[in-house]
C-alpha cells in the first residue's frame, strides 16, 4: 500500500503524461503491471498492460482538442484509492474517440463535470473508472435535437458545478411539479 502523498504524485504524473507531455511511455510508467481503465459512458478502455497502452496509444492521448482543459474541483484520497471531481471542458472541433467515439467534429463546446476513480496497487495505478453524463455531451454537441431532449431531464447547456448562477431544479415533469 502506497501512502497519500505518493498516491498524488502518482496521479498527477500519470495526469500529466496523459494531457501535457502526452505521452504514452510516461503515462504506462505510473501504471500497475495489470492495470484496467474505463470511461464508462462509452464503454472505451482497455485491460492488462497491452490493452491499457493501446487505448492510450490509439484512442486517449494525443486524441484531444487543443483547448481541452481539466480543472481540478475537489479529491478525497482513501487509503488505497483516489477521487478526483473535475470540470472538462473543450471545443469539439476533432473527433475526440474516447468520448464521443466515430462521431465527426461538431464545432460545439462541452463543459461537464467528470469524475475520476483511481485504485492503487502499491505505488502504481491499478484501475481507473471515468464516469461522466454522456447525454449531456451528446446535447451540448447538438447531435441530440431539440425535439428529443425537450422534455427529458438532461442538461443542455454547460454544466459548471461551481457556478451558483447555473439554475438549479428546473427538470421537472408534471408529475413532479406538486406542491409540497
Amino acid at each position: 500500500m502506497a501512502d497519500r502523498a505518493t498516491m498524488e504524485r502518482i496521479w498527477e504524473a500519470h495526469t500529466a503524461g496523459e494531457f501535457v507531455a502526452q505521452d504514452v511511455e510516461a503515462t504506462m510508467a505510473t501504471m500497475d503491471d495489470d492495470p484496467i481503465v474505463v470511461h464508462v459512458p462509452t464503454a472505451m478502455g482497455g485491460s492488462g498492460y497491452d490493452g491499457v497502452k493501446d487505448f492510450y496509444a490509439r484512442w486517449f492521448i494525443g486524441r484531444n482538442p487543443v483547448d481541452f482543459t481539466v480543472r481540478s474541483i475537489s479529491r478525497t484520497v482513501g487509503d488505497d484509492s483516489l477521487v478526483d471531481e473535475m470540470i472538462v471542458s473543450f471545443t469539439h472541433d476533432i473527433e475526440v474517440p474516447w468520448i464521443l467515439p466515430g462521431l465527426a467534429p461538431t464545432g460545439q463546446q462541452v463543459r461537464i463535470p467528470v469524475i475520476a476513480v483511481v485504485d492503487f496497487r502499491g505505488p502504481r495505478v491499478r484501475s481507473e473508472r471515468i464516469y461522466w453524463d454522456q447525454m449531456a455531451v451528446l446535447a451540448q454537441t447538438q447531435l441530440l435535437t431539440d425535439d428529443i431532449v425537450r422534455g427529458l431531464p438532461v442538461v443542455t447547456t454547460p454544466l459548471d458545478v461551481l457556478d451558483g448562477r447555473v439554475p438549479l431544479n428546473q427538470l421537472t415533469s408534471p408529475r413532479l411539479d406538486v406542491e409540497p
